[in-house]
């Protein structure tokens, strides 16, 4: 984050003037204005990391402003791509207040061009949200704008592919791998010791499906332990029940529950030999920051179309089993011998 990086709301956003802005504007040249639309969830604004890269690589000079939920603020804060970052309140079409806010924002925002890279129906009543006014440039799937996104294959494909297409459609033809890079970290902080495995045995709630059992992740914890590698579990206060069972199974793996945010992650994603877990934010964050990554899969979700993404063309492994509970322990230390060229 520099220190002209700013954070606001729309809703905070007024129509005031500043002398000096004024001033310094007839001064100097106009700067282009770009504004990138990401919302949510946590696995795709991580695997956005790559295009936020190249439309900042596109526009070096531009003022650019991300327009994104409060849960990702320190994330796009520390990627360096974005001058301002607009938090959104997501409104409802009944708070006509916020809604109005929202409007303002983006219309007073003055942008040259936008990248919806959210691409959903929230998104795209945005665009029609600068009615009757000019439009900007939109690159996205918004009806009537200027650099549709009209691949009717998009919805099958990956995520990150995806986005390299609609930007190229923009004439953004280079697009990165997703890249995060958390801060130093003393791994003693967490009373850590080298080498570790990373364990994220969590999910979405409302998803069990996409979730190994819990007595899996620890028993694997305890195969990792006999290699002498240290397993560190992390995950929320909401995943209480999964870690805890783990750490009863394997005393020496150590807990973090609760004590990671999503900068930590990366950081002990990078110091580890190995990432291991559920098709999760968390496992988007590690493979992004370097780690070597195992991902499990269920029938619930399809890593063609949103796996995570790494460094190197062997960087994650696919682990998938329709149900999860037919997953054995012994086809996923295989996976981890091989990756991490254990013997017995």
């Amino acid at each position: 984050m520099t220190d002209k990086q700013t954070e606001t709301s729309p809703a905070d956003a007024q129509n005031s003037e500043n002398d000096g802005q004024t001033v310094a504007a007839m001064e100097e040249p106009k700067r282009e204005r770009i504004l990138v639309i990401k919302l949510s969830a946590l696995g795709d604004v991580v695997l956005a990391m790559g295009p936020f890269a190249a439309i900042r690589a596109a526009h070096p000079d531009a003022h650019i402003t991300v327009l994104t939920t409060r849960p990702y603020v320190d994330l796009m804060k520390a990627s360096g791509f974005f001058d301002s970052i607009a938090i959104d309140r997501r409104p409802k079409l009944s708070n006509v207040r916020e809604v109005l806010a929202l409007r303002r924002f983006l219309r007073n925002g003055n942008f040259d061009r936008v990248y919806d890279l959210q691409t959903s129906d929230r998104s795209g009543f945005y665009y029609k949200l600068f009615w009757p006014g000019p439009k900007p440039e939109w690159s996205g799937i918004a009806r009537g704008c200027s650099h549709p996104h009209a691949n009717p294959e998009r919805s099958n494909m990956h995520t990150i592919d995806r986005h390299a297409d609609q930007l190229a459609d923009a004439g953004i033809k280079d697009v990165p791998a997703p890249y995060i890079s958390g801060p130093d970290i003393d791994l003693d902080r967490f009373g850590i010791r080298s080498p570790f495995v990373l364990i994220c045995p969590g999910g979405a709630p409302h998803r069990p499906a996409k979730r190994w059992p819990a007595e899996r992740f620890g028993l694997l914890a305890k195969k990792l332990a006999d290699y002498r590698l240290t397993p560190v579990l992390i995950g929320t206060d909401s995943e209480a029940d999964v870690l805890n069972r783990i750490d009863q199974m394997c005393p020496k793996a150590r807990n973090l529950m609760g004590r990671t945010g999503f900068l930590d992650i990366a950081s002990l994603a990078a110091r580890s030999v190995l990432a291991i877990g559920n098709d999760t934010g968390p496992m988007h964050i590690a493979a992004a920051a370097g780690a070597p990554s195992i991902v499990l899969f269920s029938r619930e979700s399809d890593p063609k179309l949103s796996a995570p993404r790494g460094h190197g063309q062997n960087a994650v492994s696919v682990v998938r089993e329709n149900d999860l509970r037919q997953l054995t322990v012994n086809r996923v230390m295989d996976v981890i011998r091989e990756r991490l060229d254990l013997t017995d």
